[in-house]
Parts: structure tokens; sequence; C-alpha cells
């Protein structure tokens, strides 16, 4: 009796401060995107919308064709993400199927926020076809470490290397800049040896098992998402005209990618259009840095979706016709070692 009096006083401290913290959390990252956008807003009537609209007509049809090619090759290439979680949770759901559920997924992540494609969407297809929520967890634990582990060593290597000068709203020197980069890479480079290592073991977390990859599919990670951001900044090169180095090009897309993640808005309404125009508004004419941005916007992320769309009800349709029989959440044996 002693003991649970003094442990119950300790107790209930904690739960208050979870349950503070989880009311905070829920109205933080609201309160911020309704800033963000309020400081867009406010800035809205600053931009040469015409000169945009006018750079938009004046793309030769060769180069926005060359733009949606890597635009389409980047998604198909997003795909292949789940096809690594595919290898390394040995489920035996079609390869295609695997496939098209990672592109139908992206397209309404980057349109509708990551909570709707990259969980949900994702979830509800890989359940019609028969998979329980343990690999389903997985796939995804998966798909975003390739996405980021890429995104990370990119960056880093772009920031220790002094491609990008940090901005002076930074309030960061130009060495702190590249110490971060070499962060980066650092970080990177410690997940393949952490799948070199401890592959083989696993821990349980919330009840479900965490198991890391292979060295070799670490590896493969890696080279799937740097190839992916590197054909995202191609395509912004492209529309760009060239007369912007591509280093700076995929360095200032990379940022606006990890503002538009801590901005809970949809699609990053905003956020892709002012992290442009505070970077490279010096550099680019305000009208041609638009229209940029807008055909980009338009071919990266709202053409896909319609191909999103068709693929999602083309899943749907099969999934009706073709009712999990077990067989895809049956695993392939372990590889001998």
């Amino acid at each position: 009796m002693t003991r649970d009096a003094t442990t119950l006083p300790t107790a209930v401290p904690v739960a208050e401060k979870q349950s503070l913290w989880r009311r905070c959390r829920r109205w933080a990252l609201p309160a911020l995107g309704l800033v963000v956008l309020g400081l867009l807003l406010s800035h809205a009537h600053k931009v040469d919308w015409a000169g945009a609209w006018q750079a938009l007509q004046r793309y030769p049809a060769t180069v926005l064709l060359a733009a949606l090619g890597l635009a389409t090759l980047s998604h198909a290439l997003y795909g292949c993400f789940d096809l690594i979680g595919r290898r390394h949770t040995r489920h035996r759901l079609q390869r295609w199927r695997t496939w098209a559920i990672a592109v139908a997924s992206y397209a309404f992540n980057l349109n509708l926020g990551s909570l709707v494609g990259g969980i949900a969407l994702r979830a509800r297809l890989y359940a019609r076809a028969g998979l329980d929520e343990t690999t389903v967890a997985q796939i995804v634990g998966i798909s975003l470490a390739t996405n980021w582990l890429g995104y990370g060593l990119l960056a880093g290597s772009l920031f220790a290397g002094g491609a990008i000068t940090p901005p002076r709203q930074a309030h960061i020197g130009a060495d702190a800049f590249r110490a971060l980069g070499v962060l980066m890479i650092l970080l990177a480079a410690a997940y393949v040896v952490a799948c070199f290592f401890l592959h083989g073991r696993h821990w349980v977390v919330r009840g479900r098992r965490i198991e890391l990859p292979t060295a070799q599919l670490a590896l493969v990670q890696l080279a799937l998402s740097t190839a992916n951001w590197a054909l995202m900044g191609g395509a912004m090169y492209l529309l760009l005209g060239q007369q912007v180095p591509y280093a700076t090009t995929l360095g200032v897309l990379l940022a606006a990618s990890i503002v538009g993640v801590v901005t809970p808005i949809p699609a990053g309404l905003g956020v892709l259009e002012a992290v442009y125009l505070a970077l490279l508004s010096g550099t680019v004419r305000q009208g041609t840095l638009m229209g940029a941005v807008l055909a980009y916007r338009a071919l990266y992320y709202l053409l896909p979706l319609a191909g999103g769309i068709g693929l999602y009800l083309l899943l749907e349709r099969h999934a009706a016709s073709h009712p999990p029989d077990g067989k895809a959440d049956t695993p392939w044996p372990a590889p001998t070692p």
C-alpha cells in the first residue's frame, strides 16, 4: 500500500503532461499552416501574375514534353519504393499491383497530403489485397525511409560541397551549412552500416515487429531515392530554361520540399512558389520564375493526380473481382544465409 501511494502522485503529472502535449501538437501544426498561408496571401499581390502567364504561353512544346517525361519517370521510380518493401517483407502480392498502389498513393499524397495518400489510401488498397496491418506498416516505413534517406544524401552532398549558399534570412554561416551537409551524409551512411550489422535482429514497437533490411537493400534504397530527387530537379531545371545551375535548382527544390512537409497545407499550395521567390528572385525574372513553378505544379502534381485516380479505380475494380485468398499475405521462404 505504501508503494502504491508513493507511485500514484508521480503517475498523474506524467499523464497530464502527455495529454497537454497531445493538445499542443493537435493545434500547433494547423496554427503554423495558417501563419504561413497568411504570409503567402499578404505577398500575393506583389507577384507578377501577368508575367507568369506570358511565360507559360511562351514554353515550347518540346520543353513541356521533356519535363513531363522526367516527371512521369519520377513517379514510376517512386513506385519501386514499395517493391523494396515487398522484397523486405516477402509478401506475395503481384509486383504490378504493388507498384500501382505506390504510384497511385504518391499522386494522392502530393495533392491531398500524406495522411490521405501516403497512409490511408495505401492502407486501404493493401488491405483490399489481403495484407495485414503489420506488413502494411513495414511497407509504408520502408517507403518513407527510402524517400528521406535519398533526400538526406543528396541535400547533404550539395550542402557539404558548397553548391548552395545559405540565404541571409537563415542566419547560418557557410561553415555551419557545410557541417550540416556532412551530418546528413553521415546519417545516410549510418543507416547502411546499421543494416549491415543489425539485419536479422528485430524490435517490437507498439506490438509490431520491426526489422532492418539487408545492406544490399539499403543501398538500393539510396540509389532509387537519389535518382528520383534528381529527376524532380531536372524537370524544374528544364522549365527554368537552364538559366539557373542545376545544383542550385535542385537545392531550392529540396528546401521547398522540406518546408512543404512541415507546413500542413494540401499539396504545399503556395509553399513551393514562396520558397522559389525567396531564393531565386534576384536571379530569374519574377514572371519567368512563377511561370516555371506553375508549370512544374501542373506537370508533377495535377496531371499525375489524374493518372493516380485512374490507377485507384483500376485497383478497386481488380480487388472487387479478385478477393484475397490469403496467399498475398504468406511470406516467401526466408533467404538462406
